[in-house]
């Protein structure tokens, strides 16, 4: 069984959250109605991942966060208002170690919450054997890494082939970065970005799974952690060097080419793909308009196995593809699947990930 903490102040969200997962079957279940109760039951019964409400009176969901991280980690997932505002304070909630969040519904909340009750199961269920891992928090320890990277051959850590048969990749000229992510993805990104420098040579294209209203405020917080420059792709966008683009939530990011030039698009989501944006689905459209060696697709954590098919596509056609390890990944469902499926040119760390990108160019 698993032991989940319900942490929220509105006795009908404890109530219809409690029948959720009594539904389940797999769940034992304690509630609690301030961040004050969550720490004492914290203590008492030892949770093994909690939801928590962000807004609460007295000690609020953030504040409860950093002190659950404090006294005793464990997965946290966070309910949040899916509005700019809560989008903000879940991004900052992911950075002091929550590792996912769940929609608060809107408007008649019994009838909205029911419509998404098998996605918030399936989210706290992996929630609740998520790494607290190391890869949080990693900006400072990884930019002095990468910084050697770019100046000095790197000993590379558990590299799934040998050196000599990886395809070599030349700055020069044209080419992209395919990142996908989702459960644990904000902070992964952080940790990726966050090292490259301003003239990192190819342009970087995002899928990270995120609702619509998300994926700005991501792009946002990303900005102003990098000194890459971090836009949401809402309408046809050209490609630059020194920029990496999130594609918007709620739908997918594709690869095309305008009067010469590649483009990031945003396209309605394609039903025959579970998460958006899909991984996959940017990752196949890129391969349409560029070479395979001249792509690098890098999986970070997530639930489920999205990007697993197209990258290993890519790795066969030529191109380079690196997989985050088990060790830091809060979950290894994309980056597992990648390496079940042989498609894992490497297999690295997360701090270890900015600085193979490094180290590509660098050869």
């Amino acid at each position: 069984m698993i032991k989940l903490l319900i942490v929220d102040d509105s006795a009908l969200m404890r109530r219809l959250l409690t029948e959720i997962f009594t539904a389940a079957g797999d769940f034992q279940i304690e509630v609690a109605r301030s961040g004050d109760e969550a720490i004492e039951r914290l203590q008492t019964f030892a949770p093994d991942v909690v939801t928590l409400d962000i807004h609460m009176p007295g000690m609020d969901g953030l504040a409860c966060l950093d002190r659950i991280m404090v006294l005793r980690p464990c997965p946290v997932v966070m309910v949040s208002a899916l509005t700019a505002e809560g989008a903000d304070e879940t991004l900052e909630a992911m950075a002091l170690g929550a590792v996912d969040f769940i929609p608060k519904p809107r408007g008649a909340v019994s009838l909205e919450i029911a419509a998404v009750a098998p996605a918030l199961v399936e989210k706290v269920r992996a929630a609740a054997s998520a790494r607290i891992s190391r890869a949080t928090r990693l900006r400072e320890r990884v930019r002095a890494r990468v910084s050697a990277a770019v100046q000095a051959p790197v000993k590379r850590p558990r590299i799934a082939a040998p050196i000599a048969l990886l395809p070599s990749v030349t700055a020069n000229g044209e080419g992209l970065v395919l990142v996908g992510c989702s459960t644990g993805g904000p902070p992964a990104l952080d940790s990726l970005l966050s090292p490259l420098p301003a003239d990192f040579p190819w342009p970087i294209v995002i899928a990270q799974h995120m609702p619509a209203s998300f994926t700005g405020p991501l792009a946002r917080r990303l900005d102003r952690l990098c000194v890459l420059t971090v836009s949401e792709v809402t309408k046809a966008t050209p490609l630059l060097p020194g920029h990496a683009y999130v594609g918007r939530g709620d739908a997918d990011i594709l690869i095309s080419r305008r009067a010469g030039v590649l483009t990031a698009l945003a396209a309605p989501s394609n039903p025959d793909h579970f998460w958006h944006p899909s991984v996959d689905r940017l990752v196949s459209s890129a391969m349409k308009f560029v070479a395979a060696e001249r792509l690098i697709g890098v999986l970070l954590t997530g639930m489920g196995n999205d990007g697993a098919s197209a990258m290993t596509d890519l790795k066969e056609a030529g191109g380079v593809t690196i997989a985050e390890s088990a060790e830091t990944a809060v979950v290894w469902g994309m980056p597992g699947s990648l390496v079940a499926a042989e498609g894992a040119s490497m297999v690295v760390p997360l701090d270890r990930v900015a600085a193979e990108l490094a180290a590509l160019f660098a050869r």
